[in-house]
């Protein structure tokens, strides 16, 4: 077989698989191999076979490059030998760090190591502590942890620094030529309570033109987004370092900014009254929700407030209340916002966009980083406002460099693949949904199954699976439509601040408008960071960056890196929240909560708590004594004996067992009633016996006895006792059989008809007798009666000697 190149992805079990450059099917590693190699090597391997699951399985015949970033872990003192323990469990094996060489850390701090020894099929690798972070339990720890995890990056170079203090405090006069003057005009900012940096400014007012035919009735919005391509230009080291971070990555009470604050929080954001440099999309949308034209030119602004959801919110439910009142110039500008809104909400019904309502979670956190709560984000009108407004500004952005026929980066969200609509198609109508999608779906096939579902007790759970069913979206110079949206072309350009794409449309968009082209600079293919490729799934289609030779190419791997960026940025965002959430549950060990499954798989059920919005773990050794099957088309577990199913929306009782915080894993135990203890304590008898009895659960074991001797004792007990006069009680009227009896009932009575069927085959088995063991017994008979007659003694009665120890 062939020899094959790629890069190494450990798995926490020990062993591995080699992702191919060329997008080949991915290799399985044994454990055995994984000793001599890490996570993240590259590596030339050969393949000597398929493995009983079918999947090519390699040999290690070459380690091309060792993987040279630092490796984050707790450094552990045992048996006199310091070791580290990744935190990144893909990692394998620890790091054995010689005395000399801890760097004055303790035992138990989180370090950085870098390896001097890689490791060999006889030996541990080795290294040394080059920075130490501090104890695990220090506010922001698992912050520090993450950012390294993911190799995000989090400190800007000396030359961008410099280069930023160099940017002048405040707008400057010369700034502002050849832009138009909209100081005057009353934008505002709508953003949440925490935000500190501000894209986009919003305005809307109604606007009549023409007369007769070609009359236009509707409003006028303005959407100003911060002009940060003003300040960052290509190839300068404010370039460079936020092409390398490509987005802003957010977790709780701490951002990690693609640009320096001075940037991010000052000079571009559109703070409320400050002149900020913007860029305009300036609309006309109809009455009917239609874009009817659109213009785009760079401006000077003058943010006139600065809103935040809830105070607009607030003010949109009641014009005449206490934030009202306190904001009464600009309420009739946030009433006419509404109106369009309200106009574009409808146009994206007619499209048949898709809009689940799934609910997000809102971290709040102490002084010390510590969760104190966990609450629901709710999404009222002031979110939906401006997220219309954005996505209509988005559009708009698309279709003007579609038309320009300029290269430049798409929002692509395609259907679903063929595997995932035939899933989806199965889940449907295994749950009895009378609505499906069809072979070529549309978004409004999604957006009529999520409305007819929606008051169902699992509307969640089938949101959750619609969702999963399409693919993710990507940013790639391709342009093959948003379907989530339902659009035929959709970028990103409203938020230039925290994501680097919006920032390349800002300058596609002045190039268009200036007449010229926009040209990406070679630094960004040596940057590149490629999409990575997950474990069982088809590896992209990226060129090399090192060998492109065409502008389209160029834009191809900027997007891919883009997309890999925007993916770690969500890892690690998720790997926080996940540690917090465990360090948070660990004060909440044996107690017991409410909660819904909101995943089933092979091993288990996940259930998500509904007072903590905490998800964690049922393992199906929790769920009873009996074998469980997964239905991967109803996505639950059913058990063989009882019946019992375990299924996505099923309501739960748990009780918190476990919580591992290196693993970020939260154990649950099913807290069941009486009725399913009774049935399954059933099942369990049936299957496997009673455990010192015979199969059927009877016998004679030590239990059965020391039940019978407690009886006894009871009767002895009340026997002695003095008797009393007691009045009779009225008896209760019996309970009216549930679905639990009346399967044990069909239980009982089919374990009644299989003994009788078994005897009853006993029986005829010893009614038939074989020839041969009859003709045998024939003989011997015959041979006994002589030798009897020989002897003169009676003949002897025998006896089949039954089986037994020997006396």
């Amino acid at each position: 077989m062939g020899e094959i190149e790629g890069t190494v992805q450990g798995h926490r079990d020990g062993h591995g698989f080699l992702m191919p450059d060329d997008g080949q099917p991915d290799v399985y590693l044994s454990s055995q191999e994984m000793h001599a190699v890490m996570h993240g090597d590259r590596l030339r391997v050969r393949v000597v076979r398929m493995d009983k699951r079918n999947r090519p399985e390699g040999r290690v015949l070459e380690i091309l490059d060792r993987r040279k970033k630092p490796i984050i872990g707790r450094l552990l003192l045992e048996s006199g030998i310091w070791l580290v323990a990744p935190e990144d469990k893909r990692y394998g094996q620890d790091i054995l760090i010689p005395k000399n060489a801890i760097a004055n850390a303790t035992a138990g701090q989180i370090v950085a190591v870098e390896l001097t020894e890689p490791p060999s099929l006889y030996s541990q690798p080795v290294g040394r502590v080059t920075e130490v972070l501090g104890e695990i339990d220090d506010p922001g720890m698992e912050i520090e942890i993450a950012v390294r995890k993911y190799e995000v990056p989090h400190a800007f170079s000396a030359d961008t620094l410099a280069q930023a203090a160099k940017l002048p405090d405040r707008v400057r006069a010369t700034d502002m030529k050849h832009r138009i003057d909209l100081r005057d005009v009353a934008l505002v900012t709508i953003d949440g309570e925490d935000a500190r940096d501000f894209d986009d400014a919003v305005y809307c007012e109604p606007h009549k033109q023409g007369r007769g035919k070609t009359a236009f009735k509707g409003w006028r919005l303005l959407v100003a987004i911060a002009d940060v391509s003003h300040y960052v230009k290509p190839g300068e080291s404010l370039d460079r370092d936020a092409y390398e971070r490509a987005t802003s990555v957010y977790f709780p009470r701490r951002v990690i900014p693609m640009l320096p604050e001075k940037l991010s929080n000052g000079l571009c954001s559109l703070n409320p009254e400050q002149d900020r440099l913007s860029m305009v999309c300036d609309m006309l949308v109809t009455e009917a929700g239609e874009l009817h034209a659109y213009q785009f030119y760079p401006a000077v602004i003058n943010s006139h407030a600065r809103f935040t959801y809830t105070e607009v919110a607030a003010i949109l439910g009641n014009t005449h209340g206490p934030e009202a009142h306190k904001r009464k110039t600009l309420v009739p500008h946030l009433l006419h916002l509404h109106e369009v809104y309200r106009a574009l909400l409808s146009q994206r019904a007619k499209r048949g966009a898709v809009d689940f309502e799934t609910t997000e979670t809102q971290i709040v956190c102490d002084d010390n980083g510590r969760i104190e709560k966990i609450v629901p984000r709710t999404r009222n009108e002031a979110h939906r406002l401006i997220e219309e407004a954005m996505l209509a500004a988005n559009v708009c952005a698309a279709d003007f460099i579609a038309g320009g026929k300029h290269a430049s980066l798409y929002r692509v969200h395609e259907g679903p693949t063929t595997e995932k609509r035939t899933t989806l198609q199965a889940y449907l109508r295994a749950l009895g949904i009378g609505m499906g999608i069809s072979d070529d779906p549309t978004p409004g096939e999604y957006q009529a199954i999520a409305q007819a579902t929606k008051d169902r007790p699992d509307a969640q759970q089938i949101h959750t699976m619609l969702l999963r069913s399409m693919q993710q979206a990507i940013y790639t110079p391709f342009n093959s439509g948003h379907f989530g949206l339902a659009y035929q072309a959709y970028t990103h350009f409203t938020s230039p601040i925290r994501r680097y794409p919006d920032l390349l449309v800002h300058r596609v968009i002045k190039a268009l408008l200036g007449s010229k082209k926009y040209a990406l600079d070679a630094h960004k293919m040596e940057a590149a960071n490629p999409l990575p490729k997950r474990p069982g799934k088809a590896a992209p289609k990226i060129p090399n960056p090192g060998l492109v030779s065409t502008e389209i190419e160029r834009w191809e791997v900027v997007g891919a890196h883009c997309s890999a960026n925007e993916r770690r940025a969500d890892e690690a965002s998720r790997d926080v929240e996940a540690w917090l959430k465990c360090r948070y549950m660990r004060d909440h060990l044996g107690e017991e909560f409410a909660g819904t499954v909101s995943a089933v798989t092979t091993f288990g059920l996940f259930v998500q708590l509904d007072a903590m919005y905490v998800e964690g773990l049922v393992h199906i050794t929790e769920l009873g004594g009996e074998y469980f099957r997964f239905d991967d088309v109803r996505q639950e577990l059913r058990g063989e004996r009882t019946g019992i199913r375990y299924g996505t929306g099923a309501r739960v009782q748990v009780q918190v067992s476990r919580v591992d915080l290196d693993g970020r894993k939260i154990d649950f135990r099913l807290v069941r009633d009486q009725d399913e203890h009774r049935l399954l304590r059933g099942a369990s008898r049936d299957k496997f016996g009673d455990k010192f009895g015979d199969k059927r659960g009877g016998g004679k074991g030590p239990a059965r006895k020391q039940d019978k001797r407690a009886d006894q004792r009871a009767r002895r007990e009340a026997a002695a006792a003095p008797a009393a006069t007691v009045e009779p009680m009225p008896m209760p009227p019996p309970d009216p059989p549930t679905a639990v009896d009346a399967l044990e009932r069909i239980e009982h009575a089919d374990r009644v008809l299989k003994a009788e069927r078994r005897k009853s085959e006993r029986a005829s088995k010893g009614a038939a007798t074989h020839p041969v063991k009859a003709a045998k017994r024939s003989a011997r008979s015959a041979a006994k009666s002589v030798a009897a007659k020989g002897s003169g003694a009676p003949a002897a009665k025998t006896t089949r000697r039954k089986r037994g120890p020997a006396a």
